[in-house]
């Protein structure tokens, strides 16, 4: 760091505390993470050869679209610029109103110190906490406030990894209020759910103000609104029970529809990640409306994002019953589904756009085809066409569903079917999914696994089979919400041989298939279904934990979907 440094301490922090990068610089300061002191000790030999030949090492790079940086010739720039040469990716953070500077005379140096007390960096600190984009209702009810927990929070030492944990607490505190089944229980969950999701915001906000960030808080803050949500769905559908009223399918249902949101939003963002040419007049259009505010808030607000959604359920819960609330969910999100599929449909086939090869794989982990499809896909090339892949995947999922809801239930035709659907699914994928809707194919393959399992759970009228059916779901959600993550962190799609033990989407629905045909007796498909949740929870959860508190896993701290 130069010692003739003057500017605000955030700019600092920014610069010189971020765990994301290995190595990031602010004018007059530069620093490095273990694993790139090599490269700054390289480059300091560069720019002391280059100094004692009286060159300059070259203009810090500036990021894309941005205009070319100053010349830093200070030690810090210089490095900096060295490191740029040789190939060394350097973070130079957005500053915006912040000051950092190395001033070379006294009134420059009074002018620096005078921008510096023109800005409070603390009231930028706490503005930067808060995430750019974020719903109506977390903006303006939880925002305005959750900031200034997150500041008591990091003034007391509390870690953004205790807050998401805290968080998890209390929202597991709520499903067991709502399942007391009395109104008492339902209005407490209902308050209990809302302090959950103030947690959720603060554990976000604390991590970007204290830049908290590490492979465990990205695991944790990944993976813990869902397990809140699918447990509270449980917590409402066990306090229904007690009143008499049996709401499991409607729970298990509201969770299938809530995943398929999901991956259709993680699929079509991927597919679309580095596309060439990626433009549209959908997007043009988008962009129109963006210059108008309140069609912005409009549209956050009706894909029903998780604000918006837990406060309906929270509000819904101390009220009504849990019928209503699930009738509600499933309203709601079946709207804000079609919203955005038609929305991303529109986009695909108008934008001229070429899918990269990193896309398509990508796309390929999403499908999570096992054994089975791979095997066919090894053997048999599907037919050439934009949308052959779409297509046979669809197709395959209709007549596995179709056979679920429609042939009798424990009928070995509904096996077969499971079985046309392994071939037909290891078709689609047999080609790089570079098409315009090939998208599509990993958020059908859910809908085919998960409403299979959902129908014939439903239809079998086993004892407890749907509640085992809710268990297995929400295992194979974690693994496939796991494989979402640790794609955007970099690491590629979990292990392929974690894939083959737990079959693969085909492989587990031939064998939910096969025990529905196999055990009619009163309770030996719901002790089958939850043998298997168990099985399929272990292994995923056992290399889920291992790979992200890994040191190999990548330090972020994600900010979460809208939806």
């Amino acid at each position: 760091m130069d010692p003739r440094f003057v500017g605000h301490v955030h700019a600092l922090r920014l610069g010189l505390t971020d765990p994301r990068f290995a190595v990031a610089t602010v004018p007059g300061a530069l620093t490095a993470q273990p694993e790139a002191r090599a490269a700054v000790l390289g480059a300091l030999r560069t720019a002391v050869a280059a100094v004692g030949a009286g060159v300059g090492t070259g203009s810090p790079v500036a990021p894309p679209g941005a205009e070319p940086a100053a010349e830093d010739h200070t030690v810090p720039g210089r490095l900096a610029a060295a490191l740029d040469a040789e190939g060394t990716a350097v973070q130079r953070p957005e500053l915006g109103s912040l000051t950092a500077a190395v001033p070379d005379g006294p009134e420059d140096r009074a002018a620096v110190r005078s921008a510096v007390a023109a800005v409070d960096d603390e009231a930028v600190r706490l503005r930067s906490a808060v995430k750019a984009h974020d719903g109506f209702f977390t903006t303006f009810f939880i925002s305005p406030y959750s900031r200034y927990i997150a500041r008591w929070c990091a003034r007391r030492g509390f870690t953004p990894n205790q807050v998401t944990t805290a968080s998890l607490i209390t929202a597991l505190i709520a499903a067991g209020s709502a399942a007391t089944g009395t109104r008492g229980g339902y209005v407490a969950a209902g308050v209990l759910l809302l302090l959950s999701f103030v947690l959720d915001c603060t554990d976000g906000q604390l991590a970007r103000y204290s830049l908290q960030y590490s492979t465990m808080g990205a695991w944790l803050d990944a993976t813990f609104d869902r397990a809140k949500e699918y447990a509270y769905y449980a917590g409402l559908a066990l306090g229904a029970a007690r009143g008499g009223d049996d709401v499991w399918v409607l729970a298990l249902g509201a969770m299938v529809l809530q995943a398929c949101r999901h991956v259709v939003d993680f699929s079509f963002n991927e597919a679309n990640h580095d596309a060439v040419s990626n433009t549209s007049p959908t997007a043009a259009l988008s962009d129109k409306l963006d210059s108008v505010g309140w069609t912005v808030w409009l549209r956050r607000m009706i894909v029903l994002p998780i604000g918006e959604r837990w406060a309906m359920i929270a509000v819904l819960t101390a009220v009504t019953t849990p019928r209503i609330v699930f009738y509600a969910l499933l309203v709601g999100c079946a709207l804000a589904a079609c919203y955005t599929t038609a929305g991303r449909l529109l986009r695909s086939l108008t934008r001229k756009a070429q899918r990269t090869d990193r896309a398509a794989g990508a796309l390929a982990d999403l499908a999570d085809s096992g054994p089975l499809a791979q095997a066919v896909a090894a053997v048999v090339r599907r037919p050439g066409g934009g949308f052959t892949a779409p297509l046979l995947a669809l197709a395959g999922a209709l007549v596995l569903v179709a056979a679920a809801l429609f042939v009798p239930y424990g009928s070995w035709l509904t096996v077969g079917a499971a079985g046309v659907y392994a071939v037909v699914s290891g078709l689609a994928v047999s080609r790089p999914l570079k098409g315009a809707l090939d998208w599509l194919v990993p958020p059908v393959f859910r809908a085919a696994e998960y409403c299979t399992v959902l129908v014939l759970a439903a239809r079998s009228d086993v004892p407890h089979a749907v509640p085992a059916a809710f268990g297995l779901v929400s295992a194979v959600a974690y693994h496939h919400y796991d494989t979402v993550y640790r794609i955007r962190g970099g690491t590629g799609a979990p292990p392929q041989w974690l894939v083959r033990t737990i079959g693969g989407h085909e492989g587990r629905t031939l064998v939910v298939a096969v025990l529905a045909a196999l055990l009619t007796g009163a309770s030996a498909f719901t002790t089958a279904l939850t043998a298997l949740a168990a099985a399929v929870a272990l292994v995923v959860l056992v290399e889920s934990i291992r790979f992200w508190v890994s040191s190999s896993a990548p330090a972020v701290h994600d900010e979460g979907e809208l939806a």
